[in-house]
């Protein structure tokens, strides 16, 4: 099977249409967290589908080859025939998707640079520092994702423990290195050190969650940092279930590696202080996006006083309302 679905929710729209909706994605957390969360902003029921292309269209998606319309098995080609009111997908593969759609549904929204001209697709959401252009292009800064007020008190809800720990609570969100945030273990021990010399003068306790991308030697060196000091450490499934939603919804500080632009993201859509190490080890596209929330006053020094009340950055609503508009959306 090439094409499995991996959940399939209907759910009310807000509004009470009931538009169908499809969502494409590799399976990829990041991609499909920015597919689904533009589709539950825009309402209506949705579908969400994660792709698993076959060669040699895994490598050269999105474009059309000779026998494309088979990149994904014949399942897809039995979905194909449903004909959504809107099909959108995040990521290279689910551009393919989305792609071969156009035409027959509605209206085809591709999240992410497709690396192709934008004119194959009905909208395409990029991030400004991608650089894609094009008339239907809506830019953002960051990605796209499900954190609001409401979001943050359901992860109140659903992860109590954080809570129940003494303020102020700084969270330390944990990704891993990569070609354009190459941050170290010394960088996680001087930011570790701080933070301890902070609590030491603040008191309360300190939050961190690591990744599946952290590298075994920074997660050996994350636990040694916060040995002795009180708060919690989830480093993976041993330490039971990732209490990432928590740690945003109770924290009063946020500190972040500069890796991953959802991460960021999503600790911007909080309403506390935002420090993000080692910014300046960001390069390229990924240090454009690390300064353009700088700019924005959203991230800054460390020693931000914890709990000062910050304006949230939260793009989903803006980008589904541009959308919304430009086809026409109901709700519009």
């Amino acid at each position: 099977m090439q094409l499995k679905v991996v959940k399939i929710e209907q759910h009310a729209s807000k509004r009470a249409d009931s538009a169908q909706i499809w969502t494409f994605s590799d399976g990829r957390a990041g991609n499909a967290r920015q597919a689904d969360a533009l589709a539950a902003a825009l309402g209506g029921q949705v579908r969400s589908l994660q792709l698993t292309p076959r060669a040699p269209w895994r490598w050269v998606a999105p474009r059309i080859l000779p026998g494309a319309h088979a990149a994904f098995g014949p399942d897809f080609a039995a979905v194909r025939d449903q004909d959504p009111a809107l099909a959108i997908g995040c990521g290279r593969q689910a551009a393919l998707a989305t792609r071969l759609l156009r035409g027959r549904a509605g209206a085809t929204v591709q999240i992410l640079d497709p690396r192709i001209d934008p004119r194959h697709w009905d909208i395409v959401v990029a991030p400004e520092h991608d650089r894609t252009r094009g008339a239907n292009v809506v830019h953002l800064i960051g990605s796209l994702h499900p954190v609001d007020d409401e979001w943050l008190a359901e992860a109140r809800a659903a992860f109590p423990q954080p809570g129940s720990l003494p303020g102020p609570r700084t969270a330390l969100l944990l990704g891993g290195p990569t070609a354009n945030a190459r941050f170290d273990a010394d960088s996680l021990d001087a930011v570790l050190a701080r933070l301890r010399q902070l609590r030491e003068t603040e008191g309360g306790s300190l939050l961190a969650t690591a990744s599946r991308r952290t590298p075994p030697e920074l997660v050996r060196r994350l636990r040694a940092g916060l040995d002795g000091v009180r708060g919690l450490c989830w480093a993976g499934p041993a330490d039971g279930a990732n209490p990432y939603p928590g740690l945003l919804a109770w924290a009063d500080r946020i500190v972040c590696s500069p890796d991953s632009v959802n991460m960021v993201s999503e600790a911007c859509a909080t309403r506390v202080p935002v420090h993000v190490f080692g910014r300046q080890l960001g390069r390229g596209r990924q240090r454009e996006f690390l300064d353009a929330v700088a700019a924005r006053g959203r991230t800054g020094p460390l020693d931000q006083p914890p709990g000062a009340p910050m304006t949230p950055l939260r793009e989903t609503p803006r980008v589904a309302a541009d959308i919304r508009q430009r086809l026409g959306w109901p709700g519009a």
